[in-house]
């Protein structure tokens, strides 16, 4: 079984004008991407649109994904949903397309129970072979997945063998290292803010599925190698250039936009349209997306 860690980036959907995939522009950014010499792609996360898209487009893409891919990294495939039947659905597509994983965020608009939590994640998981990572985004769904929970799944399916941490606390995420890296050493940890990355390393996860890997993947990469070579200095470093990226995402709500201008800025010629309600990103925020990439040290291209 595949082991995800360090840096996996979540891939933004490359769309055209009408919302459908931009197969050129996709192909693009994940060859972008490979040869940056990342160590895994997620596709249909959060900054991936799926929350927009209907089952049918969600199929689409991970299929062009896998395709496109062809087994260069692993690949994960997103496959939250509010409901428990799409979710095993969706990952069940994902296995036969040929993925490596799928990543399960918890059900969004209802605050579940513990019980009825579990209850959900133990059904996806009996429901494939697949590995899981489970996703923690408790700022988006309303609901923090406990240390606790996340012990009883591991410990109940075999096939749960991560988390996704889009948590703003170190605390939570060393919880989850001591609680559950302890009984299961291979079950990975990866933070989903970029400026976690080198606390949950030396806490002792694995690595990151964060943004920024889009468009700066030197920075994420540089720093998770560094660390892995015990250049603790340039991983500081690399760190500290890293710092001023994580304030672009206050410019919009949601920031999906403003991570494909990124992209775009930073030399990638690829289409920005965004999914309603999503709107593209102003002129007056491309600016000021364009002096924060210059504080982290990244020269945008000129327009």
């Amino acid at each position: 079984m595949v082991k995800f860690e360090g840096i996996i980036p979540p891939v933004s959907t490359i769309l055209d004008q009408e919302g459908n995939l931009d197969q050129n522009g996709m192909g693009l950014l994940i060859d972008f991407l490979i040869e940056s010499d990342v160590d895994g792609l997620f596709f249909l996360g959060t900054g991936g649109e799926f929350s927009q898209m209907s089952a049918e487009q969600r199929k689409e893409i991970a299929q062009f994904a896998v395709d496109y891919v062809d087994r260069r990294v692993p690949v994960l495939i997103g496959t939250g949903s509010t409901s428990t039947k799409e979710v095993i659905e969706l990952s069940r597509h994902a296995e036969q397309a040929g993925a490596d994983g799928v990543v399960v965020v918890n059900p969004y608009y209802w605050s579940l129970s513990q019980e009825h939590l579990f209850e959900h994640y133990s059904e996806i998981a009996s429901s494939v072979e697949l590995p899981i990572l489970l996703y923690n985004f408790p700022n988006l769904t309303g609901q923090d997945l406990s240390p606790e929970l996340v012990l009883k799944l591991a410990d109940a399916h075999e096939n749960v063998v991560g988390i996704k941490e889009t948590v703003d606390t170190a605390g939570h995420i060393r919880e989850v290292i001591l609680k559950v890296k302890k009984k299961h050493p291979r079950f990975s940890v990866l933070c989903g803010f970029d400026d976690h990355l080198l606390n949950t390393l030396a806490l002792g996860g694995d690595g990151a599925i964060s943004a920024s890997a889009n468009f700066a993947p030197q920075l994420t990469i540089g720093i998770y190698q560094a660390f892995k070579q015990g250049n603790y200095e340039k991983a500081v470093e690399l760190h500290q250039r890293l710092a001023p990226l994580p304030l672009m995402y206050q410019l919009d709500s949601p920031f999906v936009n403003v991570v494909k201008e990124a992209i775009k800025l930073t030399g990638l010629d690829i289409s920005t349209s965004v999914l309603p309600p999503s709107r593209k990103l102003s002129d007056e925020k491309i600016q000021k997306l364009r002096e924060l990439l210059k504080e982290a040290g990244i020269q945008p291209v000129e327009s």
